[in-house]
């Protein structure tokens, strides 16, 4: 996850004027949590910003070391069973390559897409993997150099120009194409996304890159985030911005659910339009956002003091400064929850404000008895994007400790948003009447209900250092009521364990095994299932201290025992998210509930 590409915009014009490359980090790694030192146990003092002082952070260089590409399938060792209902390809995104030639990209985020699949049928699984073709890639192949600035890399003037050619290249903002962030569907197509204005349309059973994809071409925006919500019936909403002389704008984003010409195979986004705009509070400085929240009849967007200052990303090749000088935390700005009617396009006008927070990844969100109740991850502090340089993802020893120490660790959380706010409506009261419940909503002006939230967790997920890269039975209990979700629990720069979370008691169940590394989990659910926790859990499972080993786990997602393993005699580096393509074409008996074996 990692770079954005902001096109800006000059008014009423379609096609952007000038290309400006901002950060979007990944998902999760913006956060640090917990050690796995017995010695040493966590600092617990300083709850409110959840930080910890740990020492004796085993070293995770693999993790972040270039690889080379498997564009054919290999077969896979299986340990336990991998169950036969299971078809279809697991698909993950991620940085692969972090040098060209001699030159070295500086952020984890600015590494080249390698896009992955695991292909899984009667019970064996194949895997192969692929670059994506995008042209920033292929331009720094040809040149053996990087060609194209990223998130928190500058590229340097082509030494082969006089100076003159040299210093004017300076003023050059050539957009980056290189989607390493998530797979995700429009129309039923699969593309690989980041946050810029380009997506790549990629064929799901060859890996092989078919199309480059401008938002820009089919909407007034200046790309679009890696995480859209899609509705039951195929609508996708998504946010990207825009920008003009009047300053930064927000926008919702709805894609149709079908092509609007069938007969037209190579048909993208035709059809998209923008549902809403919401103009920034700061014009010149408008909010990061990573992804949104959306219920049944509302998106939620979330205005965070992660700022972006335009002016200093659009110099910052001037002055040989990356894309990440200019993202910044203001604690001082409070957080605010936008509300849009979905069907109306309307802008609620009560704001929702919270103390300031930083949010990655939401969990859920719906409707019930005139509230909106929506769970997120969220820390106290949004500082860690920069801490996530190479170099530091490299280090052993106290220096790993120290970048391990500085940053601060991601909870689940709950705010409860009550809609029926009207004049009315009394100031200074608690107005979430939802039994049970902890969060708080007070109405301290006509249009501002200030909110505190309900932890989703107990003391126990303090010992897995938080949670991040949440994910649910996304098919049946998005914008519904739910009760389990999963997250990788990070006591080190990356996730270290798996997590299931009951709602039902705050209780939780732990995969977890010293020196593995597993990723974010995805839930596939079990056909014909008939609990919200019947199925599977896949995660790629990367093990920095052995070569060769890294293997796709799968757990029973009711009981989280290891089913299976299929391990790859390849080296696979983290990534990032990732997407599970179905190719099932029956149905189990419902009498068959057995999941799988037990693993070896």
């Amino acid at each position: 996850m990692y770079t954005d590409l902001l096109n800006i915009h000059t008014a009423n014009e379609h096609i952007p004027k000038y290309h400006v490359l901002y950060s979007v980090a990944p998902a999760v790694l913006v956060y640090n949590f917990w050690s796995r030192s017995r010695d040493h146990p966590p600092d617990w003092k300083n709850k409110d910003h959840h930080y910890t002082d740990v020492h004796g952070l085993p070293c995770i260089e693999k993790i972040v070391a270039s690889v080379d590409e498997t564009p054919e399938a290999i077969s896979t060792k299986i340990s336990g069973t991998i169950p036969e209902w299971i078809s279809g390809n697991f698909l993950r995104n991620g940085p692969g390559k972090f040098e060209i030639g001699n030159n070295k990209f500086n952020h984890w985020f600015d590494g080249m897409a390698l896009l992955h699949q695991f292909k899984i049928a009667g019970g064996q699984v194949t895997y192969k993997s692929r670059f994506l073709g995008s042209d920033c890639y292929t331009a720094n192949s040809e040149n053996s150099r990087i060609v194209v600035s990223e998130f928190g890399t500058v590229a340097m003037p082509d030494p082969c120009k006089n100076f003159f050619q040299r210093f004017l290249s300076r003023f050059e903002l050539p957009t980056s194409d290189n989607d390493n962030v998530s797979f995700v569907t429009y129309k039923g197509n699969y593309y690989v996304s980041t946050e810029t204005n380009f997506m790549h349309k990629v064929d799901p059973e060859t890996l092989e890159t078919k199309e480059k994809v401008d938002w820009s071409k089919f909407i007034a925006v200046n790309g679009a985030t890696a995480h859209p919500h899609t509705d039951p019936d195929g609508t996708t909403y998504n946010m990207g911005n825009s920008y003009s002389a009047k300053g930064a704008i927000y926008n919702i984003i709805r894609v149709p659910p079908t092509k609007t010409t069938p007969e037209n195979p190579e048909e993208t986004l035709e059809g998209a339009t923008v549902v809403c705009s919401i103009p920034s509070v700061d014009k010149a400085r408008p909010s990061y956002y990573h992804s949104f929240a959306m219920s049944e009849n509302y998106v939620v967007f979330i205005e965070q003091p992660i700022k972006m200052d335009l002016l200093k990303i659009v110099t910052g090749k001037l002055r040989g400064k990356g894309i990440s000088d200019g993202v910044y935390w203001d604690p001082k700005l409070e957080t605010i929850f936008h509300l849009i009617n979905k069907q109306a396009g309307k802008l609620y006008s009560v704001k929702y404000h919270a103390k300031a927070l930083s949010t990655f990844h939401q969990i859920n969100a719906w409707e019930e008895n005139g509230f909106l109740v929506m769970d997120l991850c969220a820390a106290d502090d949004g500082k860690a994007i920069n801490n996530y340089m190479v170099q530091n993802m490299r280090k052993s020893g106290e220096a790993l400790d120290e970048v391990y120490n500085t940053m601060c660790r991601v909870f689940p959380r709950r705010f409860v948003l009550p809609l029926n706010v009207d004049m009315e409506t009394p100031c200074g009261q608690n107005l979430n009447t939802r039994p049970d419940s902890t969060a708080t909503a007070t109405k301290t002006a006509k249009d501002k209900v200030f909110c505190t939230h309900e932890d989703l967790h107990d003391e126990e997920l303090h010992k897995y250092g938080g949670l991040e890269f949440p994910q649910i039975n996304y098919a049946k209990y998005n914008t519904k009521p739910y009760r389990y979700f999963y997250g990788c629990g990070f006591r080190h720069l990356v996730g270290d364990t798996l997590i299931k979370m009951d709602l039902q008691g705050k209780r939780m169940k732990v995969w977890e095994h010293p020196g593995l590394y597993p990723s974010e989990p995805v839930f596939i659910p079990l056909p014909g299932a008939t609990e919200e926790d019947e199925g599977v859990i896949m995660s790629v499972v990367i093990t920095p201290n052995k070569d060769k080993s890294t293997f796709l786990l799968v757990l029973d997602a009711k009981t989280f025992k290891e089913l299976g393993r299929a391990e790859v005699p390849v080296n696979i580096p983290y990534g990032f998210h990732g997407t599970f393509n179905s190719t099932m074409t029956h149905r189990r008996l419902l009498s068959e509930k057995k999941l799988g074996g037990p693993s070896e």
